[in-house]
């Protein structure tokens, strides 16, 4: 009965290791994951909606740490000496959408990409560039024409409306 005992404390040690091991390696920070959105064959989580931006969010993961809640995104691809601009203004949407819906504004987000995680501050400034992004969006979606904003090749190439553009490179 002894041996049993010991088999099982063993046992559960190492499923801690192992817990812990692949915690650390998703880069999500320590707290209670309350929100996932990355498996392919769960139902998924409801959406995050802010009436007031008429913004809608998926965050990866939410975790809660005390009253914080903090987003979570992961990447896939080739990791980047820093985050991508547009990987910055998609978590501070789920900074916003995780204020409104929770009451209580992160400090940071988190995005993970394979070889590295980056911390990236939610501020006044970034939350104020934000909100002029999706003024940009909305004032674009009522024109008729909307000209393309940058000289990369391979954007149009990879650009689900190339179809229909006149302006492709």
């Amino acid at each position: 009965m002894l041996y049993l005992a010991l088999a099982l404390v063993a046992l559960a040690l190492a499923f801690l290791l192992i817990s812990g091991r692949a915690r650390r390696d998703s880069g999500l920070p320590g707290g209670e994951v309350i929100y996932e959105d990355m498996s392919g064959w769960e139902k998924t989580e409801k959406p995050l909606y802010d009436p007031i931006t008429q913004l809608t969010g998926r965050p990866d993961y939410l975790v809660r740490r005390g009253n914080l809640v903090l987003p979570v995104e992961v990447k896939s691809g080739r990791t980047p000496e820093s985050p991508y601009d547009s990987h910055i203004f998609q978590l501070a949407a789920y900074c916003l959408l995780v204020e409104r819906e929770y009451g209580e504004r992160p400090n940071h987000g988190i995005i993970r990409y394979e070889r590295r995680t980056f911390s990236v501050p939610y501020t006044d400034e970034l939350e104020e560039a934000l909100i002029d992004l999706l003024t940009e969006i909305r004032q674009d979606d009522r024109r008729k024409i909307v000209h393309r904003s940058h000289q990369d090749v391979a954007r149009c190439r990879g650009c689900g409306y190339a179809y229909i553009c006149d302006e492709g490179l």
